[in-house]
């Protein structure tokens, strides 16, 4: 019925494709979303860089095996796709949220993991930007894969400055003991596969460390669910 209800709606208010701009239905029209999103890329299982056809794993995810266990993107993040997460994070178009879970769920197409959770922000980037575009993609995701999401069993305990902002190098230390779960859902994480959703994997300092955490507090597996990859440079 809600399905319905969106269809009939979308023929009132036209939509615009945010990578074409062409009026339609989506907000990723089905002919970008054919030509963008269908290409099939070897990737490393564990931090999903570009690897050569026949490679498992990346020679850096070899040498120093990352805390997480897999990452699943669905795109890198490159023109036009970091429009996408341009217009959420900074442009407030929460709508893009459900138009990057849809191309999320796609990708997700092996081990689902029990339950999703969100990569927190700070209270202080919290109260700035309004909303977590990490967990505005989480909800419906979760919907999607037909799996419980719980937005308060992790938390970020202390401010970190950006990461962006700072040389990979100093990711790590930036972020280390950073997160925290809560006590109230410890029966949650212990022996749990948890997918960890964010929008855009860069280094993997932030997504290493929470990792880190579930595992130290007895999580059995942590998968990567991001919508965009950022390509090595």
């Amino acid at each position: 019925m809600l399905r319905k209800f969106k269809k009939g709606i979308s023929y009132l208010i036209p939509t615009t494709c945010l990578l074409c701009e062409m009026e339609g239905e989506q907000l990723i029209c089905a002919a970008c979303s054919a030509q963008f999103f269908s290409a099939t890329t070897s990737r490393c299982l564990s931090c999903a860089l570009p690897v050569f056809i026949h490679d498992t794993h990346c020679g850096e995810c070899l040498k120093n095996p990352p805390a997480f266990d897999s990452t699943i993107v669905a795109c890198d993040y490159v023109a036009p796709f970091d429009q996408l997460v341009l217009a959420l994070k900074f442009g407030h178009r929460l709508a893009v949220a459900s138009a990057i879970a849809d191309l999320l769920a796609k990708a997700v197409v092996k081990e689902l993991p029990d339950l999703l959770i969100a990569v927190p922000l700070s209270h202080q980037r919290l109260a700035q930007r309004g909303f977590n575009q990490a967990l505005e993609i989480a909800k419906p995701l979760a919907h999607q894969l037909d799996r419980p999401i719980y937005s308060k069993l992790l938390h970020r305990i202390r401010d970190t400055q950006p990461q962006t902002l700072l040389h990979p190098d100093q990711r790590q230390k930036n972020i280390l003991r950073a997160f925290l779960p809560s006590e109230d859902y410890a029966d949650k994480i212990r022996g749990q596969h948890i997918g960890v959703v964010d929008d855009v994997m860069t280094t993997g300092a932030t997504l290493h460390e929470i990792a880190t955490c579930l595992k130290q507090h007895g999580a059995a597996r942590v998968s990567n669910i991001v919508f965009a990859r950022t390509p090595p440079h």
